[in-house]
């Protein structure tokens, strides 16, 4: 049984309602002195605890997926590295695996879509990046073999895992559901994290004299997976979205590159760099640098491209609601914004599984295949 299964989860918590249940029925039979009835105490207590302690541990993995399997929780992940090729022949997007949805007919990729794990090489950045992308249906089947696809940059939060992306979250499975309903036209989905040169936090920017994250995002990112892939290589062909961190990127690159992206969809999104110890030196002291990476700033001084926004937030539970109205009042002609206000929500998953279908509706609306 996998770590982030639930079948896991409820062994754990019925271990540890059944050791409660013992420790109140054998207690009156170990209040004797001694060292035997002491560490019949001593033991239920212990196993007790830690059986509340793991139960407490699974949940919070099983909704935020810190760890996605026992051997990645116990430091025993046995892949190896991959080696890419930067000739200027060898391909930017490797394959290194694949998995299927876990939805009906999931073992064939013609009717159920496929997750390829990949790593990317950045031809400008230097940057390489294991990524997920997920092909829907269409993209195997005889009608659709010359046909391309539109595609959108997915990223978590900071630090984050892509697998949240896939299990957590559930683009995939969202973006095939709602496909199928015809909600939104087929759509293949880059999942990755932001932080790519990790652990260092570097909010997709370009580090003078560092990793270059921006470039890797805004150019190398979308042309290494045009070339893998069946996708355009146009603005209108490019979207990109993501949460927290990830959803500040998203605004950010969309906003600075609208000759590479058309739209960009921030959920629960901030809209300045943060500058802490997880970031480091991000500007060197460059206040020029520092204001390209605050997204009202250039509102306010940047021409207005024809781009496409969606900012979300919530009346109650979110730090960004005065942020985020500020953003959609400086959002001026040609761009265009949306918004989603949610009553109450969290800065966390349960919330953004309520924004990610209409997120993704959105962003299939403002994208096209051609």
């Amino acid at each position: 049984m996998g770590l982030t299964s639930t079948s896991v989860l409820v062994l754990a918590v019925a271990a540890a309602v059944l050791l409660f249940v013992a420790t109140i029925w054998l207690w009156p039979r170990l209040g004797g002195r001694g060292w035997r009835p002491l560490t019949g105490r001593v033991g239920l207590l212990l196993a007790t605890q830690l059986a509340i302690f793991a139960s407490v541990g699974l949940a919070a993995n099983k909704s935020f997926l810190f760890y996605g399997s026992w051997a990645d929780l116990f430091g025993q992940e046995q892949d190896l590295g991959v080696v890419v090729d930067h000739s200027a022949g060898g391909k930017r997007v490797k394959v290194v695996g694949t998995q299927q949805l876990d939805v009906p007919g999931g073992e064939r990729p013609e009717r159920a879509g496929q997750i390829q794990k990949v790593v990317v090489a950045g031809a400008k950045s230097r940057i390489d990046s294991p990524a997920y992308v997920y092909l829907p249906p269409e993209y195997f089947q005889p009608a659709y073999a010359k046909k391309n696809f539109p595609a959108a940059v997915v990223l978590t939060g900071y630090p984050g895992t892509a697998e949240n992306l896939i299990k957590g979250l559930k683009y995939p499975r969202t973006a095939y559901e709602l496909a199928k309903k015809g909600r939104m036209q087929p759509m293949v989905l880059v999942m990755l994290r932001p932080t790519v040169a990790p652990p260092r936090d570097t909010e997709c920017v370009d580090v003078p004299g560092g990793p270059q994250t921006e470039t890797f995002f805004a150019d190398d990112l979308p042309t290494a997976v045009s070339q893998a892939y069946r996708v355009g290589a146009k603005p209108q062909n490019w979207g990109f979205v993501g949460n927290s961190t990830g959803g500040y990127c998203a605004l950010k690159v969309a906003m600075l590159h609208p000759d590479r992206f058309a739209a960009g969809a921030g959920l629960s999104a901030y809209y300045k760099a943060a500058e802490d110890a997880t970031t480091g030196n991000l500007f060197h002291g460059d206040q020029s640098l520092r204001n390209r990476a605050d997204l009202l700033w250039n509102l306010d001084n940047r021409p207005p491209a024809k781009s496409s926004f969606l900012v979300t937030t919530s009346k109650q539970g979110e730090s960004n609601l005065k942020a985020t109205l500020r953003f959609v009042e400086k959002v001026k002609a040609p761009a265009r914004v949306s918004s989603i206000t949610l009553d109450s929500g969290g800065h966390n998953f349960t919330t953004w599984r309520r924004e990610i279908p209409p997120t993704l509706e959105w962003l299939s609306g403002r994208l096209s295949a051609t």
